[in-house]
């Protein structure tokens, strides 16, 4: 990557946070940061213009958990990323059940909704860090770079 990339899209659940098969991270007490992520916030920070959090969240559409519960551990995430000396310019969520949502990854609502908040984003010169093939084909739909973190990367 180069010191001047544009945006870098982050999925949460594997890739900053340990996913919980067969659950969802449902409070603040739940959320466990992978191994060096938070480390890695005000590196990110200096090498691309915007950072922005695009996560599918069905926990909320499933009625497992609500919009509160996603709203408290996302402060906390975002007290943590602040205290690291990182940031986080905008954080999405689709907490649609369906897959058709336009909003759901792999489909490009969540970007369309971070362009139209920064006008200037430039698909080509960003990078997707995802965990799973619905983040590559987010990215590859979107027209963007695309790294595979895979758990083994990790542990």
């Amino acid at each position: 990557m180069e010191a001047s990339a544009d945006t870098l899209f982050l999925d949460r659940d594997g890739v900053l946070n340990r996913h919980l098969p067969g659950d969802y991270v449902r409070t603040p007490a739940m959320w466990e940061w992978m191994p060096g992520v938070l480390e890695e916030f005000p590196r990110w920070a200096a090498r691309f213009r915007r950072i922005v959090l695009v996560s599918n969240q069905r926990g909320v559409g499933k009625g497992v958990m609500s919009d509160e519960d996603l709203s408290r551990i996302h402060a906390g995430m975002m007290a943590d990323i602040l205290a690291a000396g990182g940031r986080l310019d905008l954080a999405l969520y689709c907490t649609a059940v369906s897959d058709d949502d336009a909003r759901r990854k792999p489909n490009t609502g969540m970007f369309l909704e971070a362009q139209q908040l920064f006008p200037d984003i430039d698909a080509e010169s960003s990078v997707m860090v995802g965990d799973s093939p619905s983040d590559a084909a987010f990215a590859g739909n979107c027209g963007m770079q695309f790294i595979l973190l895979s758990p083994e990367a990790v542990s």
